[in-house]
Order: structure tokens, then sequence, then C-alpha cells
């Protein structure tokens, strides 16, 4: 077969393996990236060996890896890195000389390697986490903006800028000393020189060469020029000896800054994915299934030995740059793998003479592993978190007790609005409210928004908005109002849940990410649930209507009436399958229950509301099962319990404890004035699943 027409049919393969993969993996439930690399396996060499040739495959999947930093680098940009530049810059070299260390210190002396500089070269393989693999399991959960996601992509990317130290200084590692030093220091060299140039190359230059594609006015021509531009500045940095997936990284970066980053970002998109696809099964392809097999309990013990390393070694680092347990407990899970770019290094090992043949299998068997199991721990960490809350000797390491990092000299003195999260929507909010005088106070966790704060003048609580303490400090109990506008839908049910503890009669708006978080941030005790997309609906459709000559009294009270029944008719129409999943999807992190109720409980025949359920207990009733299958997904108030109710509830040990308290009749319902049943009439339809 000619070698052109070869590397079709590989490519078409490949390609076709992926695209089974990823559709079982989903049909599955589980990531489509695990399909991708099963695929992989399966077509190549070691498999049914329909792919022979890996080189072709291999310089073609390097374009998915180099797309996939490349987006990256335009959606995370300068801004976002700043952030968490603390614990990338210093957390992420800490990490890297620590794990290094101990592999050495530990490798050396229980026999694994015969010299020191093997054992740092064996370090440095497994300091290196997949960029890859967790970039894509975050996309797919809508957790780049969360703060454990951030702390995690801020360590990968000083990860991925040590790859070229790395890469300068393996050659030197069988040297005396000061040659190891010269190869550090000429690697540094390098790295200061391109960021020099890369800095005055996105200020000058890429601003300006994208609004010249852009005049254009042609996608195609964008397009083009884009990809020249990330593959260029990538084959520079691979013609420095650093690598092309740094170079694509810092080409996004540069983007980043510039106008057209949303447009680049966009078009750019399709290709990134269609790449990644191939990249992850190229690293399936590598995976020896009979080696695996006659090695397995090898491999697993070595799997269990660099999950439990580096979680132990990035953990405790994320702890102590300030974050709370939780988002370190995160972290550490989900960096506890060994990288794709591991491949490179324990390939230029091999060639160089640093490890044998056995030894390379072991190493791509066990990366291949840990690869493949990440996503697996990455969505078991909500229900880990879930378990945790069930165990009081557990759940108080986690209470979010963190108290304010920082607190403002002018916080005012009477009742202000507190805004928490300090992103574009906290911001705006924050100058509307200032230009009317109204006193607010912001709570933010990130060094950037804080300093941006100190800059405007504007009073500020510096810490975890999830933190009883923190929002104390803000001083919720006198309050007028509050605003939640956090990243991550986690944080915005516990900061409200919390909230409400602190001020049970707090009117608070909060802006739901999801569709599917509405009725559960109404059920939490929201008083109003904003969603961005559908308000955006709104006002555009509002704005024609308006032009078109329909009466402005008819299309507000049209757009009354769709907030009023919390956008229901903007959402999409679901099974009820789909209905009861999206419950199960947003109360996963949340230590939740079912409760039967007995023959005997003094719930029967009362309303949510006559029974004072979240006063008495402070839990929540999200959905209620009836005798005979009907479910009642996020009842209001005035839905009342029959015989034969199953109550799914979340709330904390004590919460759940006090409502099966209630149930019992072990804690006494009071009698409730006329007016507040009256809130709750007869008439309010009940939102019912048969």
């Amino acid at each position: 077969m000619l070698e052109d027409f070869r590397l079709i049919v590989d490519l078409v393969s490949i390609l076709a393996a992926a695209a089974v993969g990823g559709i079982i993996a989903g049909l599955a439930k589980q990531p489509p990236l695990l399909g991708y690399i099963v695929g992989g396996a399966i077509v190549g060499p070691t498999g049914l060996g329909l792919i022979k040739e890996l080189v072709p495959v291999e310089t073609l999947a390097q374009f998915g890896a180099a797309f996939l930093l490349f987006a990256l680098g335009v959606e995370f940009s300068f801004a976002e890195l700043k952030k968490v530049q603390k614990i990338s810059l210093g957390g992420g070299g800490l990490q890297i000389l620590l794990t290094i260390l101990v592999t050495t210190v530990i490798s050396v002396s229980v026999g694994w390697v015969a010299t020191p500089q093997q054992g740092v070269f064996l370090g440095a393989i497994l300091s290196l986490s997949s960029t890859a693999v967790v970039l894509k399991s975050l996309m797919e959960s809508n957790e780049t903006a969360t703060p454990h996601g951030q702390v995690m992509l801020g360590i990968l990317v000083v990860q991925d800028l040590a790859l070229g130290f790395m890469l300068a200084v393996l050659p030197a590692l069988d040297r005396p000393p000061a040659e190891i030093g010269m190869a550090v220091l000429y690697a540094a060299v390098k790295i200061g020189l391109f960021a020099i140039g890369a800095t005055i190359t996105g200020i000058w230059v890429v601003p300006r060469l994208l609004r010249l594609l852009a005049s254009t006015e042609s996608q195609e021509l964008f397009l083009l020029g884009v990809v020249t531009l990330c593959l260029g500045i990538a084959l520079i940095t691979e013609h420095l000896g650093l690598s092309i997936e740094m170079g694509a990284f810092v080409a996004g970066l540069m983007i980043s800054e510039a106008e057209y980053a949303d447009q680049t970002l966009a078009y750019v998109e399709p290709i990134r994915d269609v790449f990644a696809a191939l990249f992850f099964a190229a690293i399936g392809m590598l995976i020896d299934p009979r080696f695996l097999w006659e090695n397995l309990d090898l491999i697993l013990g070595l799997v269990s030995i660099v999950f439990i390393g580096k979680f132990a070694i990035i953990t405790p680092l994320v702890r102590l740059f300030g974050y709370p347990l939780q988002t370190a407990l995160i972290a550490g899970l989900g960096l506890a793998q060994i990288g794709e770019f591991s491949f490179v290094l324990a390939s230029e090992g091999r060639n160089l003479g640093l490890v044998s043949r056995r030894v390379y299998l072991l190493l791509l068997g066990t990366t291949a592993v840990t690869l493949v199991v990440t996503p697996f721990i990455l969505r078991l960490i909500p229900s880990l978190f879930n378990w945790i809350e069930s165990v009081p000797s557990l759940d108080r390491w986690f209470q979010p007790g963190d108290p304010p990092l920082e607190v403002s000299e002018h916080v005012p003195l009477e009742p202000p609005i507190v805004i928490c999260g300090y992103g574009r929507t906290g911001q705006n909010l924050a100058t509307l409210l200032a230009e009317q005088n109204v006193p607010v106070v912001v709570v933010d966790q990130s060094e950037s928004a804080i300093q941006r704060l100190r800059e405007s003048g504007t009073p500020y609580i510096y810490g975890n908005a999830v933190s009883i303490p923190v929002l104390t400090r803000a001083g919720l109990d006198r309050a007028r109002a509050m605003v939640i506008a956090l990243p991550d839908a986690m944080s915005t049910r516990l900061c409200l849940k919390h909230a409400l503890e602190i001020s049970p009669e707090l009117d608070i708006v909060v802006r739901a990410n999801q569709y599917q978080d509405i009725e559960l941030l109404y059920q939490l005790g929201g008083s109003e649930v904003v969603q961005p997309e559908f308000e955006a609906s709104l006002e555009m459709a509002s704005h024609l209507l308006v032009k078109i000559g329909l009466p402005t009294v008819q299309i507000q009270r049209q757009v009354k009436a769709i907030r009023n029944s919390h956008y229901m008719e903007l959402r999409p129409e679901g099974t009820i399958g789909e209905s009861s999943q999206n419950i199960q999807a947003a109360t996963l992190g949340m230590n939740r229950r079912w409760y039967r109720l007995s023959l005997t409980s003094p719930l029967l025949g009362n309303s949510i509301a006559s029974a004072n359920i979240r006063t008495l207990t402070g839990a929540t009733i999200v959905a209620i099962q009836r005798e005979d299958g009907t479910q009642i997904n996020y009842p209001n108030g005035g839905t009342t319990f029959n015989l034969g109710d199953s109550c799914l509830v979340i709330g904390s040990v004590e919460e759940q404890t006090m409502f099966d308290l209630l149930t019992k009749g072990e804690i006494s319902i009071p009698v409730l004035p006329l007016s507040v049943l009256e809130t709750f009439p007869e008439a309010i339809v009940e939102r019912e699943v048969s």
C-alpha cells in the first residue's frame, strides 16, 4: 500500500475508533475521552493491529495537544493566571521539586534505580500531571472557573512550562554537576528570552495581526491566520528545545489579551476537539494490553503509589497557600496522575539510556492507567464529599470556618448590600450601586479581585464566601440584601445556605449558572434567582417586540410572568427521567437522604409551610415521591404530605437528624397564623411528574 494512502487509512481508522469509543462511553455515562483512549488501544499495534505505524499518527496527535493548550491559553489569559499566581508559581514549583526529591530518595533507597540521576529522571516523569485529561474533565463538568479548577489549571501551566527545563537538562543528567548547572542556566536563559519575545509580540504584533485578519471579513482567512500563528510559535518553541505544546499555550495567552479572543476561540474549538480526540486515541495506541495483563499486579501497585504520593504532596501544598481543605483535596485528587508529556520525557530518557525497555514499558503502562482512572476520580469527588458530610467525626474538618484573610478599612457603618463574587457581574453591580450611593461590601477570595477593590476604594472582605466567619464579618446580620454571583454551583449553594443560617429573613438574589439549578436555589431560600442566558433572551425579545409595535405594558406583563414562573417557558422540555436526573445531579455534592413517612408521622396532612420545616430543622425538601409512584420535584410551600410519601431531603448531619425527629413527632409542629398559611393556597399548582 502506498505510504500516503496508508496514512489516510490510518487516520480514518483512528478517528472512527475514537468516534465509536466516544459514543459508547457517552451511552455508558462515562467521559468521552475514556472512549477515545480505549478505541486507540483496540486499533493500535498491540490491539487489532489495524494501525502499525505510530510515528505519523503521533505527529498529528501533537496537533491535538497543541490546539487543546492553545484554546486553554485563549480562555485562561494572563488576567486569569494572576488570580492563582501564588499557588501556580509557588505551589506548582514546590510540587515539582518535592516530587523529584521524594522520588529520588525512595527509588535509590529501595533499589528501583541504580543512580541518583536516574531517580531525578523518574521524579521528573512523576511530577507532571495531565493538562489534557484534567482540562477536558473540567470543561465537561463546567468547572474551569471554580476555585479548585483554577488552582489545578494554574499548577498544570507551571508543570507544562517546566517541561522545557526538563528536556534541556535531561541529556546532562549523567554528567558532572557543573554541566548540569550549565544546562539549567542555559534553559533558564532560553525560556527568559522567549518570554520577553512573547511579551513584545503579544503587545505589539498579535493585536495588529488579528485586526488585519478581521478586516478581511473572511472566516477562512481569520482561521488560517490564527492557526498559522499558533503553530508558528509552537515550532519556534520546539526549535528552542522547549515543546510544541508550550508554544501553543503561549500563543493562546497572547491572543487572550486581544479584542478578538472570543472570535478566535469560537473558530478554533471545532479543530481542537477533532485533534484532541486523535491525541487521546494516540495515547491509547501506546498501551500494550498484553504487557499490562502480564504485569497487572506491579502496575496497579505503581498506580497506587503514584496516586497516594502525589496526593500527599499536592494537598498540603494547596492548603499551605490558604485554600480551604475541600479545594486542596479536590486539587490533590485531580492532579494525582502522570501526564501525557511524561511520554515525551520517558521516550527521551530511553533514547539516552536512562531507563531500560522494561522500565519504559512499566512507565507507559502506569501513566496510561492513571490517565484512564482520573476522569472517574474527578466524577466521584462529589459523592466522596457527600459521604464525608454524613460522618460527624469527618464533617467537622470540612466546615467552612476559615476566617477572613483581610478586611478593608472602610466597611460601611450603615446596613450594606453584600456582593459575593467580584467577577463581571459583581463588578457591574458594585459600580451601579455606588453611583446611587448605596453602601456595598464585596466578598471574594481572588487576590487580583481584591487588588481591584483596593484600587477602587470599594469595601471588601478577602476570604471564602462559603465560610460562615467570612459572611458574619461581612455584616449579614444587618445587611439590607445580598447578591451571590459566584462562578461555580457548589459554592453558590453553600453560600446561600450559610447566609440564611446567619440571617434567615435576608433578601438574597442568586445567579444560577445553569438552568438546572434554578429550582434548587429557590428551594434553598433564594428570594430571586437570575439566569443570565434567559435574561438576555428576555431583553432581546423585549427590544424586538417594542420595535414591531406591541404595547410596552403588555411586553412587561409577559416578561414578569416568565420571571415569576422561574423561566419555565424558556427551559428545554425534558422527560420525567431527565427531571429526576437533574435533581440527582444538582444535589450530588450535598448531603441528601430519602425519608419515608410512617403511619404515625405528624407531618401527614400538613403542608411544607404549615410544618415550618426549614425553621425547625434547617433542612430542605427537594422532592416528594407519592405512594403511586408520581414524583413532585421541588415542591412549593403549599404541597401537603400524604400517607406513603417519601421525601428527598438535603442538609447537614444535624439538620437531617432534626428532620428525622420531626417526622417521628419528637419535635412538635407549632400552629402558624392563618396569614402565613394563606400565603400558600391550594390553588398553587404542584409540579407533579407521573
